[in-house]
């Protein structure tokens, strides 16, 4: 009996000597880190409001569809499901194309419902000006367009933004059915550092 308990335990030992032993040796992937490494001021929440500037006509179209929906027994869907536009949209002060250039929408979204015209949305908001030039908002979520009011959720950010978690509102200000051009008002409310 004491030498089946020694077959049994002694390689036990050894597997775990081997294994703790391979592990100190191995590259470290996971460290602790020391609390607040970034110097992390305290969280505040901030709103900001701009228009967002969705733009298919014209010589210098800022959207532009990359996937159409195929057809199916010779007909598309209604609500436009499976097509995928590119965009880099300007972001500004006021509704007016002119007025000051606040940054860039860049992403993409695709018309993903098959009840209504509800778009999925993947975009940066890149600051191109004043304390937040080079910093970015990620934002991701279901966009039902007709909707007076659609909420969408902040995932992240970067520089200024790091850590940045919350919601935007946006509300269409101006859209014509004939070209597909559109003026969104967005209000964003993020958490941040």
């Amino acid at each position: 009996m004491a030498k089946t308990f020694l077959c049994i335990i002694f390689p036990l030992l050894v597997i775990i000597t081997l294994s703790f032993s391979a592990t100190r040796a191995d590259p470290v992937f996971l460290q602790s880190v020391k609390l607040n490494p970034m110097k992390l001021k305290t969280e505040k929440l901030s709103h900001f409001k701009f228009y967002w500037h969705d733009i298919y006509s014209g010589p210098n179209p800022t959207a532009v569809g990359i996937v159409q929906p195929p057809s199916i027994n010779n007909t598309t869907s209604p609500t436009g499901f499976g097509q995928i536009s590119m965009i880099d949209d300007m972001l500004t002060e006021k509704p007016e194309r002119n007025s000051k250039l606040l940054g860039r929408a860049q992403g993409f979204y695709g018309l993903a419902s098959q009840e209504e015209i509800g778009l999925l949305m993947a975009m940066n908001f890149f600051f191109t000006t004043g304390k937040y030039n080079g910093s970015t908002l990620t934002i991701m979520g279901r966009n039902p367009v007709f909707h007076k009011v659609r909420e969408m959720p902040v995932i992240g950010g970067s520089g200024l933004f790091r850590f940045a978690r919350g919601y935007v509102q946006a509300s269409t200000h101006t859209f014509d059915m004939k070209t597909g051009d559109a003026c969104i008002e967005y209000n964003v409310y993020v958490m941040h550092y």
